[in-house]
């Protein structure tokens, strides 16, 4: 059997990634274009789209394609009538769009490096419903629901996000010309589609499960990869490298984790670890629709979800992200979920279980939340977390990183995580 197909009609993986001469030619262009300052959000979509991961996507959305997503999570002009569930867009300020016009070719610069990311022909200028693309994009079924504007702007960083950004938005195609220093930090770990592609099909994979993380890696999150690994032929652990929100534990650090983690009890003929560049937009049941867009791009057949995907706070109920996947019309996406109840360790089951498999009491469970986790480790109270939690390995390297503040500097170096493939 072979792998899924990428995602869209086309059926076939879209970088947008320009490489030797070509990249180079395009960049002495780029200097003698007008320069639109982007933030970090959109600087990891050109990544994103670079890479492929964002393919049947030719750059960022014009108002047709977003308001096809926004309303009815379908493009109308890229690939009509494919899925995509949230907005990919480019926003820009008044004084930006004094300068800019539609027709013309601009340079997309990083706000915090300066690098050039990308060119783009301008098609199309509009001024976005941005308080309706949040309630159709953020507003889940959760306690904060019911008052989402009261608590949205302070507390959902996907809501920040939108709202913060520029007055207008700009559509057209890119070319991405750069991947940052991601390539350098994360070695063969930082991997595009068709490269994790290509490692499953020498594997003779044919399904494969993806396994989302922007955290380390606890006990509840092993057991799920490894459900996946006894009922399907691998398992991708993709990890997200991106811009999180404060208090998240950096990239570099996590992939220690990992590490020490698949050294020691995975088997890594049957997993593979991958990181890619995305920022969060913490949207819950759509991003978790997202995740699985260019999941299938990557090559896998599968999402593992399970309580509170992608969510925050309290704008989402638990398996909201599950059920969505539930409304998708035939042949939305050939990915699918692989869906697992709440996990937790249980004494009296003497391991790992879940709401579906253990008869026990909650007395009899031990669940950490990742909130009461960062708080102990942060005040120094390892001993105070169960072992039950996370292996002691992974402990010990986050004890590190709470309690030596200039450890939290240590960088990954070249080709640290080759033998990970």
């Amino acid at each position: 059997m072979a792998l899924v197909n990428p995602h869209g009609s086309q059926k076939k993986l879209m970088p947008l990634l320009l490489k030797g001469a070509e990249r180079t030619d395009e960049l002495k262009r780029a200097e003698g274009m007008k320069k639109i300052k982007i933030s970090s959000r959109e600087s990891g979509d050109i990544l994103m789209l670079g890479m492929g991961s964002f393919t049947p996507l030719n750059g960022f959305m014009v108002k047709d394609d977003y308001d096809g997503v926004v309303e009815d999570m379908k493009l109308r002009k890229v690939d009509p009538g494919t899925m995509w569930p949230l907005p990919v867009t480019l926003s820009i300020d008044d004084d930006t769009l004094k300068e800019v016009k539609e027709g013309e070719e601009v340079a997309l610069v990083d706000g915090d490096s300066g690098e050039i990311m990308a060119t783009m022909k301008i098609e199309e200028i509009w001024e976005p419903d941005k308080k309706k693309e949040c309630e159709l994009c953020f507003k889940g079924n959760g306690p904060d629901s019911e008052r989402f504007w009261e608590v949205a702007e302070e507390e959902h960083p996907g809501v920040q996000q939108v709202i913060n950004s520029g007055k207008y938005y700009v559509g057209g195609p890119i070319k991405a010309l750069s991947e940052k220093d991601f390539p350098e930090q994360y070695g063969d770990a930082y991997m595009h589609p068709a490269v994790s592609r290509a490692i499953f099909e020498d594997r003779g994979w044919s399904t494969v499960a993806a396994f989302q993380t922007r955290n380390p890696i606890h006990r509840s999150h092993e057991f799920l990869t490894k459900i996946a690994q006894e009922v399907l032929d691998g398992v991708f652990i993709h990890a997200l490298v991106g811009k999180l929100k404060p208090g998240d534990i950096p990239g570099d650090w996590r992939m220690r984790c990992y590490q020490v983690l698949l050294d020691n009890y995975y088997n890594k003929e049957r997993t593979v670890l991958g990181v890619y560049p995305l920022e969060m937009r913490y949207g819950g049941p759509k991003e978790a629709l997202l995740h699985g867009v260019f999941r299938q791009n990557h090559g896998c057949s599968h999402l593992i979800i399970g309580r509170d995907h992608a969510g925050v706070g309290d704008f989402y109920g638990l398996f909201e992200a599950q059920e969505i996947y539930d409304t998708l019309w035939d042949g939305a996406l050939e990915l699918q979920p692989l869906k697992i109840d709440w996990t937790f360790w249980c004494h009296k089951c003497g391991g790992m279980a879940s709401l579906k498999t253990c008869p026990h009491d909650k007395e009899d469970r031990v669940v950490v939340s990742g909130t009461k986790f960062r708080r102990l480790m942060s005040e120094g109270k390892i001993d105070e977390v169960p072992p039950e939690f996370s292996r002691p390995e992974v402990l010990e390297i986050l004890a590190e990183y709470y309690s030596n503040p200039e450890a939290r500097a240590v960088k990954i170096k070249k080709g640290a995580f080759e033998d990970l493939k």
